[in-house]
């Protein structure tokens, strides 16, 4: 199945929490964690989502390059103007589980900034 959530002023761990629940398929009564559920999901207005709190300016997105002395930090403030997809696909990956379906599920889903 698709599903299409807006995202428009909603806060970013509950949007969160909806899609990786319509991911994984825990919304269907035949739920089985070993199969992939195939569902897809589309998240619109991504640019509007809501942030509780000091977020924006206190919460850090972190890389490392690989090299010695190679960590990247960015507040959440910058990575929203950049690219706003990443915040919002973090926020997913988080709450998927740390297994090779993992990969697999992520696929499935898109992300929009604008509207459809």
């Amino acid at each position: 199945m698709e599903y299409t959530i807006d995202a428009e002023n909603k806060v970013l761990g509950r949007l969160a929490s909806e899609a990786a629940v319509l991911l994984r398929g825990k919304n269907d009564p035949k739920f089985d964690p070993t199969k992939l559920s195939g569902n897809k999901v589309v998240v619109y207005n991504i640019d509007k989502i809501a942030v509780t709190g000091r977020k924006m300016k206190q919460k850090m997105y972190r890389r490392h390059s690989g090299y010695i002395g190679g960590l990247k930090e960015e507040a959440m403030e910058l990575v929203m103007k950049k690219d706003s997809r990443r915040v919002v696909r973090e926020a997913i990956m988080g709450m998927l589980p740390k297994n090779r379906s993992r990969a697999k599920i992520i696929r499935n889903l898109t992300l929009v900034k604008r509207g459809l």
